[in-house]
């Protein structure tokens, strides 16, 4: 089955100062597949966020080639890429005196003209979007009165209207209880499915992403990272290496972190 929208070849992540070069990450190879979840492990400082902001072009590859639908990503005109990438940030948005189907129609904005003018079927998909993430019942609140929760199904919202093929979050689940937390990656993982979408997020939630996520991605410093199902990942040993602290084990068969109280 080649349903892969996104193929990385060779690729380097990092940072070119003036006079040096920072490497975050060296040479990944990797394909992201439509209609899966697939969230990126790895400690504070490794280098998710860079390599999240380097796949949404909003900071250049230091070297190798993004391919997104076939094409090479520095191919893309900035209105183009707007049309095949959505991003939901980590950030709150410091929004007030906006209603949540005033800011989920903020993603239609590739699509309109200079004045931003939605037409009628533009308010019909972002209604539809609403109602893929089952916000109906908030659709005419303000936004500054909103859960954390319910602010970031908003931002889903907003991404969905944006009607992208490829979705990226950064740490979606980083504010939320965690019953909001399993919620929020089953919402991700059924429009995956539902509408064939290709997400992509991080995330420190790693006993949850064990348990939803198709493919896993493992980043751990000045090492290659690791890509794999859960069970394939848990199989090579490559999740025990990840989590296992003294104190703390992991469970290859059940997929389970075990802490052991001294």
């Amino acid at each position: 089955m080649n349903n892969e929208t996104i193929r990385l070849a060779n690729l380097s992540i990092g940072y070119r100062g003036k006079s040096d070069i920072r490497v975050v990450a060296n040479d990944i190879n990797a394909v992201i597949r439509q209609g899966e979840l697939t969230c990126l492990l790895g400690a504070n400082g490794v280098g998710k966020s860079t390599l999240l902001r380097t796949l949404s072009a909003f900071q250049p590859k230091l070297q190798g080639d993004i391919f997104i639908e076939g094409r090479e990503i520095d191919s893309y005109t900035d209105k183009e890429l707007s049309r095949v990438i959505g991003v939901v940030l980590t950030e709150k948005p410091d929004i007030r005196n906006m209603s949540v189907r005033e800011l989920v129609a903020l993603g239609r904005s590739p699509y309109t003209g200079f004045w931003g003018t939605l037409r009628d079927d533009d308010w019909q998909v972002v209604d539809e979007a609403i109602a893929d993430v089952r916000i109906d019942s908030l659709k005419d609140r303000m936004i500054h009165t909103l859960s954390d929760g319910e602010r970031q199904k908003v931002m889903i919202a907003k991404a969905l209207a944006q009607q992208t093929p490829v979705i990226y979050l950064d740490e979606p689940t980083a504010f939320l209880d965690f019953p909001s937390k399993v919620e929020m990656m089953q919402l991700l993982r059924r429009l995956a499915r539902e509408q064939q979408k290709t997400i992509f997020l991080s995330t420190h939630d790693f006993e949850l992403a064990l348990q939803v996520a198709d493919t896993l991605w493992l980043m751990t410093r000045g090492e290659a990272v690791s890509i794999g199902s859960p069970r394939q990942l848990a199989d090579d040993g490559a999740l025990s290496r990840y989590v296992e602290r003294p104190g703390i084990t992991f469970n290859r068969e059940t997929l389970r972190v075990l802490i052991h109280n001294s």
